[in-house]
């Protein structure tokens, strides 16, 4: 699938749900508006910021994961993730600081990690139980060979985006929650691709972009709920069996060897 297919297939999602997710963004928006105003009286804005930043963004993935699995959600969903409220919290500040770390190196490694990383937020919506350093990695993994189809699939919204600056941001209302479809869309894509459970080839993409009749995801009949149960054939629980099936946590951080990984990228 092509950064087009992406598109198109978050459009056909966002049919009927435009003003709930119009919403979603215009809320989100003002929420950050009031913390960067409010950092002007002692920073306290920024540390209402660093504290909410993650549960709102794990907020956010569950709503868009909903959208793109048929799902109906609803604008209270995008608080959701205050319910796993430490967990959102720490895995916002890993990304945070490992960003950081990496973009010591002139910038470029910052960007790449920020891309391997992109995938973090999805899999604890998806598996709220998860270790926030699990998620981190389980990112990287999901996302090794695939940063760059997900780089192209941003730089496609390069024209919507210079149309919401000649626009003064108006319809950046539309945009938003345009591009953050086509994300979580891409998420489920990869993930089935990593599973096995969809055929890479994009030539049967006009039979899976949309919804399937039952109402199930555009992406294999692999999915289900938000919660794991899965529809059609795939009955499988586990979103995740190749990261979670017969291994335990400590062999993200070990090579094949039980030795520390040497290679950057699993950083």
């Amino acid at each position: 699938m092509f950064a087009k297919d992406f598109r198109r297939s978050a459009w056909n999602m966002l049919s009927g749900n435009w003003v709930t997710f119009v919403l979603i963004e215009i809320i989100a928006s003002v929420i950050a508006s009031a913390c960067a105003g409010a950092s002007s009286f002692f920073g306290v804005g920024a540390i209402v910021s660093l504290i909410i930043s993650g549960p709102l963004g794990l907020g956010m993935a569950i709503c868009y994961l909903k959208l793109v699995r048929g799902e109906r959600a609803e604008i209270s969903n995008m608080f959701d993730g205050f319910k796993n409220f430490m967990s959102a919290f720490l895995l916002n500040l890993l990304n945070g600081l490992f960003i950081f770390l990496w973009s010591l190196l002139f910038i470029i490694p910052g960007i790449i990690k920020s891309y391997a990383y992109s995938m973090s937020t999805y899999i604890l919506a998806d598996n709220p139980s998860t270790d926030p350093n699990s998620a981190r990695l389980q990112s990287i993994e999901l996302m090794r060979g695939n940063k760059w189809r997900l780089f192209c699939l941003d730089l496609s919204f390069i024209g919507w985006y210079i149309l919401g600056i000649l626009t003064l941001g108006i319809l950046f209302l539309w945009i938003t929650p345009y591009h953050s479809a086509a994300r979580a869309a891409f998420y489920l894509r990869i993930l089935d691709e990593k599973n096995g459970n969809v055929n890479v080839n994009a030539q049967n993409f006009n039979q899976q972009a949309g919804f399937n009749n039952n109402g199930g995801s555009a992406f294999g009949s692999g999915y289900g709920t938000q919660n794991g149960a899965a529809s059609g054939s795939a009955n499988n629980s586990d979103p995740y069996p190749e990261f979670n099936s017969g291994r335990n946590d400590d062999e993200f951080t070990k090579g094949n060897d039980g030795e520390p990984p040497l290679n950057a990228d699993d950083l």
